[in-house]
Order: structure tokens, then C-alpha cells, then sequence
């Protein structure tokens, strides 16, 4: 989200609350005086809460304001990685080696800090065998039990039967 703000000229009002480069608030000054003393410092004069009587302005380095603002928005996009889900998908009939690689993916994924969602897919008949699907997840949960924790048991949705795995 974000927010355009009103600089120098583009105010257009006749009175502004002003706060100083320091954080000191000013009080209430035209728009001329305001205009005056960010000129006197060599900065601009940016309005930052426009809904107010009389709007707020602050006297700042815009392109140092506008740098910040955007490092804080992306600054929670980088939070957000931890908690991302990456799905190892299998099947009841899988070959060791195709096992052993998926589950070298999983230690992968968990040592980055994902969450590994395992998730074992029937086809046909293999639907009246869930016995044999709950044993190749319990084989990835063994196998990768010295990095990872299971978080509830497995359960069968459909076709799918799926578990959850976050790093201990």
C-alpha cells in the first residue's frame, strides 16, 4: 500500500502543523514560512497527515522517506518466508532411490525454514490399500526425524493422504 504524498509546492494550503528536521514540533505556520525554513535547511517540505486541521508537514529528505517507506513494506515480505509450505509428493508404490531423493528434497526444505508438507496420492486400487501410503510417510517422518517434528498425524482426504512437518 502505498501513499502519496504532497511535496513543497503541491501543498496548497495556508496553514500546516510543521515538525522540524529534528522532531521538534513547530507549532501552526503559514505555508510560506513552512515553505521557508525546508529551504533554509535544504530539505523538502512533505505532508504527511493530509486529513487534519490544519494538515501536518514535516520538514525531511523526501528521497531518503520514500527509500525508507518502501524497505519497511518490503521489510514484512521477508517475515512472511518462514512460514511458506513446500510439498513432497509420493506414492504408495514409489522405487527406493525416488524415495530416498524426495526425502533429501524435504531436508532441503526444512534446513532452509519451510514447512514440508508430505502428501502420498492414491490412484485406483491403490485407494483400498491406505495402509501401504501411511508407511511410505511414516518412512519420510523416520527419516527425517533428527531435523523435523510432525505436526498431526496422517490423514486421508480423498486421494490424498497428507501430513505436516516443521523444523524442531
Amino acid at each position: 500500500m502505498t501513499q502519496t504524498y504532497r511535496v513543497n509546492r503541491q501543498i496548497r494550503v495556508p496553514e500546516v502543523r510543521l515538525i522540524d528536521q529534528d522532531g521538534n514540533q513547530v507549532g501552526v505556520v503559514t505555508i510560506e514560512d513552512a515553505r521557508r525554513r525546508a529551504d533554509d535547511a535544504n530539505l523538502d517540505l512533505v505532508e504527511v497527515s493530509p486529513n487534519v486541521a490544519p494538515p501536518v508537514c514535516r520538514i525531511l529528505d523526501f528521497g531518503k522517506f520514500k527509500y525508507e517507506q518502501r524497505k519497511k513494506e518490503k521489510g514484512g515480505a521477508a517475515k512472511k518466508h518462514a512460514s511458506q509450505v513446500k510439498e513432497l509428493r509420493v506414492r504408495p508404490a514409489i522405487g527406493d532411490h525416488d524415495l530416498e531423493y524426495r526425502i533429501q528434497q524435504g531436508r532441503g526444505f526444512l534446513e532452509e525454514g519451510y514447512k514440508v508438507q508430505v502428501v502420498c496420492v492414491f490412484k485406483g486400487r491403490q485407494m483400498a490399500h491406505p495402509q501401504l501410503g501411511r508407511q511410505v510417510i511414516m518412512e519420510v517422518v523416520e527419516k527425517l526425524a533428527d531435523i523435523c517434528k510432525v505436526d498431526g498425524s496422517p490423514k486421508l482426504m480423498g486421494n490424498r493422504m497428507t501430513t505436516l512437518l516443521v523444523r524442531k
